[in-house]
């Protein structure tokens, strides 16, 4: 609901964004007919609508429209506060810039992926583990399967023992090719404790357009040696556990965390993969020592970073933080939805290190 709310907001702040830049089009010299200037506009929405897909042509409207606004009203108060005019229409060209740098920005943190690290300990005796985690690639989105290969062979540079994939593999608009080489290039790693992977929201479709089911993704990563974990838990090497939950949003009947970890030796280090950062208090007091999460996107663009957080739909958002004895962090993902810009964030993947705090 509240994003079927968001995009309706959206889309009526869109039309009315074309209407005032109608207006504001006019002002530049070589545009005097406002006929022209919907023309202008419609053309540039029609390319990007095919280019880019209609949300991210919607984007650039809202936000083109943000900027003039901006600069309308910089503008009118340096006229009442000095009196001065000028036939330059200076601030449709302060817009441009603004709207072209921001936009810019915000595609290239979008479709390049920065490593971000955080360093962990723990008085339980874990030794030392390297962990990658990934999230939200949605496929065929800013890479396709080739390009999650490369990305992978990063990752694999760093020399992680496990990789942990906390959802959002697919997405409706994911095609079944880049899903199969996306999943033969996860069958081709070594790392030392596997890959391991829990259900998003997104993963098993919501329209039922894409070339291929939620059995054809469950059955690639199975046969590419990837290990489903669907409300499960697993101890690896007799050291730590990995515990993986079936995401809030697809199934609201889930098994709580202390159904989860009930009668697993809690001396050892537990490691929850959760989707949606969405149950915090819970896993908190289930004395559980690390959560990883991602589904929220770093916020994706600025204002509406914290908009999950103060609406109730997340915990958190992006990042780092500490509740009781246990260790949260949400990664803002490797790719991204339909949506292709990102702004007060970006693209990444993430090494986390553990360490054995001894304690004297």
């Amino acid at each position: 609901m509240i994003w079927i709310l968001m995009f309706l907001g959206a889309f009526i702040a869109a039309i009315a964004g074309i209407i005032f830049l109608v207006s504001c089009t006019t002002k530049f010299s070589f545009i005097k007919n406002k006929i022209v200037a919907f023309l202008v506009i419609a053309l540039l929405f029609c390319f990007f609508y095919f280019t880019m897909e209609w949300i991210n042509a919607l984007t650039i409207v809202i936000y083109v429209t943000l900027f003039f606004l901006v600069s309308e009203g910089i503008g009118k108060i340096i006229q009442k506060k000095w009196s001065c005019k000028t036939k330059f229409y200076w601030q449709g060209w302060l817009a441009l810039i603004c709207s072209v740098l921001y936009l810019g920005t915000g595609y290239y943190l979008c479709v390049t992926v920065a490593e971000k690290d955080y360093k962990l300990s723990s008085d339980k005796d874990i030794g030392s583990l390297r962990v990658a985690m990934i999230a939200d690639s949605h496929l065929s989105t800013t890479f396709d399967g080739d390009g999650f290969a490369k990305h992978l062979k990063t990752i694999e540079s760093q020399n992680p023992d496990i990789l942990l994939i906390a959802g959002d593999f697919v997405d409706d608009g994911s095609k079944n090719i880049d899903l199969e080489k996306a999943c033969e290039a996860l069958g081709k790693t070594n790392f030392k404790y596997g890959v391991w992977y829990v259900y998003g929201n997104h993963d098993e479709g919501y329209f039922n357009h894409r070339d291929f089911t939620a059995q054809d993704l469950e059955n690639n990563l199975l046969k590419n040696g990837v290990n489903i974990l669907s409300d499960e838990s697993t101890l690896i090497d007799n050291r730590f556990y990995v515990v993986g939950r079936l995401d809030k949003g697809v199934s609201p009947d889930r098994k709580t965390i202390d159904t989860l970890i009930s009668g697993l030796d809690t001396s050892k280090y537990i490691i929850v993969m959760d989707h949606e950062p969405a149950d915090y208090d819970a896993e908190a007091a289930a004395n559980v020592d690390l959560v990883v999460s991602g589904h929220t996107h770093g916020g994706q663009m600025i204002p509406i970073r914290h908009i999950g957080v103060l609406v109730g739909a997340n915990d958190a958002t992006y990042g780092y933080e500490r509740s009781d004895n246990t260790d949260f962090i949400v990664t803002s993902g490797i790719s991204d939805w339909a949506l292709k810009f990102k702004t007060g964030t970006r693209s990444e993947y993430v090494i986390i290190d553990l360490l054995f705090d001894q304690m004297d």
